[in-house]
């Protein structure tokens, strides 16, 4: 009880972002007592502030008296130039990818040490994923995750290699000088391949989008079935996507498709 009550002297911004963070994709709607639980509030607060939002849209009520997150947030989230603008400028090229290739193809971006999905189309017949649109997920196992985290600063680079890392399938790079080495290989090869680190029946095949200032901004991925389709047979696919997406940002590319060094 005593750590429930120090979480809860918070400022007022903190717990209504908690009671926001209670939600999740396998829990997008709860009753009041459950996101007092999940946030560590008191039912009072927890009461008072899902009110609050409620009134102003970040939340909105059920008939059967769960809450949900409301558009009002969708809204405000459109504003982020890393989110829908991004998109917006990508989806031509992630169409195109995506009907050539049948597969399922991702952007992202990084936040922290996490992976941010930003857009993901699906392919018919796909492999199954795990990710989803504004989804979170590890950046050592995903093929964007490596394209993010090789590009990343120097100090986002030694916190990751500093943690445990989690393995998914027998395949997973779980020592810090693997993943050491497959950053190096992304750098030097431009393109990276996460061959069944997270599922035993897909891998991915990823490339950096450029803006302006010759950096990385987010990577695209195609994730396909790891026994059927051969991840050299989806480079160059992945890698001509990536450069036009860069171009849209306003990167300017040599014909090898990395940043021309006037930019």
């Amino acid at each position: 009880m005593q750590q429930d009550g120090q979480r809860a002297t918070g400022t007022v911004t903190g717990r209504a972002l908690r009671v926001l963070e209670a939600f999740s994709s396998d829990r997008p709607v709860l009753r009041l007592t459950d996101v007092a639980r999940r946030s560590g509030l008191p039912l009072t607060t927890a009461y008072r502030l899902v009110k609050e939002l409620t009134c102003w849209g970040a939340l909105e009520r059920e008939d059967g008296g769960g809450y949900r997150i409301g558009l009002r947030l969708w809204e405000i989230a459109a504003l982020a130039p890393r989110g829908l603008g991004l998109r917006e400028l990508a989806l031509p090229y992630l169409a195109d990818l995506c009907q050539f290739t049948r597969e399922n193809v991702q952007l992202a971006v990084r936040e922290d040490l996490s992976v941010v999905y930003v857009e993901r189309l699906a392919g018919r017949g796909a492999v199954p994923v795990l990710t989803r649109v504004g989804g979170r997920f590890a950046l050592a196992p995903t093929g964007v995750g490596l394209v993010l985290l090789a590009h990343a600063p120097e100090g986002v680079q030694q916190r990751v290699l500093a943690r445990p890392l989690t393995r998914y399938t027998e395949k997973t790079l779980c020592q810090a000088e693997q993943l050491r080495r497959a950053l190096a290989e992304v750098r030097h090869t431009g393109v990276a391949v996460s061959d069944r680190q997270i599922t035993m029946d897909s891998m991915s095949v990823a490339a950096p989008v450029y803006g302006p200032g010759r950096t990385v901004v987010a990577a695209v991925s195609v994730v396909a079935h790891a026994e059927t389709v051969h991840p050299h047979a989806l480079i160059p696919l992945v890698q001509v996507a990536a450069r036009g997406i860069s171009r849209a940002l306003g990167a300017s590319l040599t014909p090898e498709g990395v940043p021309a060094a006037s930019a």
